[in-house]
């Protein structure tokens, strides 16, 4: 019989969950509205040490379309796009009616390359088009350059709506990811650093703004003693419950960021002992990742599917880096800036289990496979 499955990152519950549930049974909230939800919003709020606001909301993918609608996204417009990331980063642009543009990655970070990026809004406009919004995402937890993309939105007048959905906890110059953009957008997917079992939040630098979200996420009811509606509102508010699960999953925030930085550490000392293979890590230390998942590199797509083969054998969960979405068959027609290393992050990244609930015979158990492996025991 094969051993339990070890899983890239699943959820990891701190034990006060429950205790915030039974309150709001007990207090009969169980309704898209409540004190918890306003408490975690607070909460929230204030680990990110900024004057921010925070919207919570059913998911991070609903962050990010009301983001891009607070920004003005509408029909036609153009919002430029980081192409290595999952495509719920990107499906809300389409949700409006607009055109994607997509920008490759750097070497330093896999993120948005501000090289690529100025490339498309200098086509943009010689076109023409002025670009609505800059998309930029912390991949794996993974700060992006945002002193080269905020000198570049500035520049040429473009806010940015930053996807931290991975990168909660992590850091760039001191400051958490979330808050350099005009918007930040967070997940509380059941696979990320904290979870509302499903859940997001929208990241603000305004009670006005954050007013708006709340609005846009509750069918955007006018006040009124009826229900009454002058535009077009969504069902996109988080659960009382579910956030309750989410005040609970903050008190132990902190505690699940190291224990990731912890893995992280793992991984290097085993790669450190094998040649050829790339762990991917911070390129110096204004950059702190929660590294929510680890990624290597390795020599060769063949190279990486015998891994990922290799380590299913014995129950042990990986998976490919994200296929850009230059790539996708969805994407086919759409604008690539960039050259080719974000297809060969495809070609040959690999994710390693990750979870900040793995106990040492798990990693054990990784090690163990990853030794075999790369000792052509099991080739």
């Amino acid at each position: 019989m094969n051993p339990e499955r070890i899983l890239l990152s699943s959820p990891h519950m701190g034990g006060t969950e429950q205790e915030y549930i039974a309150q709001a049974f007990q207090d009969n909230w169980i309704a898209p509205a409540g004190p918890h939800i306003d408490l975690f919003e607070k909460r929230l709020a204030a680990f990110f040490n900024e004057k921010v606001e925070v919207a919570a909301l059913q998911s991070g993918t609903s962050a990010i379309h009301l983001g891009l609608q607070l920004l003005g996204v509408k029909k036609g417009d153009v919002v430029l796009c980081q192409s290595l990331t999952f495509v719920a980063s990107v499906n809300p642009v389409l949700y409006l009616g607009a055109t994607p543009i997509f920008i490759g990655s750097e070497k330093s970070t896999w993120n948005m390359c501000p090289i690529a990026l100025e490339a498309a809004i200098q086509d943009s406009l010689r076109k023409g088009i002025s670009p609505k919004v800059i998309l930029v995402v912390h991949l794996y937890g993974m700060p992006a350059k945002m002193n080269e993309i905020l000198a570049l939105s500035k520049q040429y007048n473009i806010p940015i709506l930053e996807d931290s959905a991975e990168a909660l906890g992590s850091t760039y110059h001191g400051k958490y990811c979330g808050v350099f953009g005009a918007f930040g957008v967070l997940s509380f997917n059941g696979n990320k650093i904290i979870t509302t079992s499903g859940g997001g939040a929208l990241v603000t630098h305004s009670e006005s703004d954050k007013k708006q979200a709340v609005f846009l996420a509750t069918q955007a009811k006018e006040e009124a003693t009826h229900y009454e509606h002058t535009q077009m509102g969504y069902n996109y508010r988080m659960s009382n419950i579910a956030a309750s699960i989410g005040l609970g999953q903050l008190e132990v925030l902190q505690n699940h960021v190291q224990l990731r930085r912890q893995n992280h550490v793992f991984y290097q000392q085993i790669f450190d002992e094998i040649s050829g293979i790339t762990l991917f890590q911070e390129p110096d230390a204004t950059f702190v990742s929660n590294h929510w998942l680890n990624v290597i590199l390795l020599n060769s797509f063949e190279e990486r599917e015998a891994l990922r083969l290799h380590l299913e054998r014995y129950n042990i969960e990986s998976r490919p880096v994200w296929k850009p979405m230059h790539l996708q068959p969805l994407f086919q027609d759409a604008l690539y800036f960039g050259d080719g290393l974000a297809a060969e992050l495809f070609d040959t990244g690999l994710c390693l289990p990750s979870g900040s609930n793995l106990f040492s015979e798990d990693l054990n158990r990784v090690k163990a496979a990853l030794e075999l492996f790369f000792n052509n025991c099991d080739l």
